[in-house]
């Protein structure tokens, strides 16, 4: 049985029900909350190691309280919602979720989505320091260094960076990106993998510093130096 606990916030008490009792078969503790208030209550009381958060919500929707928990934590956000445009996707990422599942879904994917969260904050290895050109990367706290910079990195900012730092060089295709930083097939038409790149070279690239995550169109993406 997992045991993390699993905050569900949706004002839909069917579909609330349903992934409630999906994610209770599969052992983990839920709480469930109908409004975004009380799920930003729940969150405080109860710090949960996940977070399902539907966008349109009743008073306080979504997209804010998204932003209020990833204000006051890095915890992994699935957020649903009947929006399926790209660039509302962008803006469910951009307020700060980690993920994003458009109803209807099956809860088998909603599931594989949730282990792949988990398994991305879970340590697998010993800390270390990877290094390329002037860009550092420590795995044990998750921070990165441009020369003296320091960079504040999301957790999935993060899993993307280490990859790239693992395989320097080397170009890494949409496919091979897709299943070592989201852990199952998110969907060919899906941007999700140049919106954080594009993330990254924001963080990266201030005050002049040269590109290192470069595009190799039509393939996918290397760090290497200009």
């Amino acid at each position: 049985m997992s045991g993390e606990r699993i905050l569900i916030i949706e004002d839909e008490a069917r579909i609330a029900q349903f992934v409630e009792r999906g994610l209770i078969y599969e052992g983990y503790r839920v709480n469930v909350a109908r409004d975004g208030q009380s799920g930003l209550q729940i969150a405080r009381d109860n710090p949960p190691d996940l977070v399902i958060l539907d966008w349109m919500l009743p008073g306080l929707d979504g997209l804010e309280v998204c932003k209020r928990l990833r204000a006051a934590s890095d915890v992994p956000i699935v957020m649903l919602t009947a929006k399926d445009d790209v660039k509302d996707r962008v803006v469910g990422l951009d307020a700060g979720a980690d993920d994003y599942l458009v109803k209807p879904f099956s809860i088998d994917e909603l599931m594989a989505r949730v282990r792949a969260q988990f398994r991305r904050v879970t340590p697998t290895s010993r800390p270390e320091v990877l290094r390329f050109a002037d860009l550092t990367l420590d795995t044990g706290t998750h921070r990165a260094h441009r020369g003296e910079r320091a960079i504040d990195l999301t957790a999935k900012e993060y899993e993307l960076l280490e990859l790239f730092m693992r395989n320097p060089r080397q170009v890494l295709t949409r496919d091979v990106i897709f299943d070592r930083v989201w852990g199952y097939d998110f969907g060919g038409e899906s941007n999700i993998i140049e919106v954080y790149v594009r993330y990254l070279r924001q963080k990266t690239e201030q005050d002049g510093e040269s590109r290192l995550i470069h595009t190799v169109r039509g393939v996918g993406y290397v760090l290497r130096e200009e």
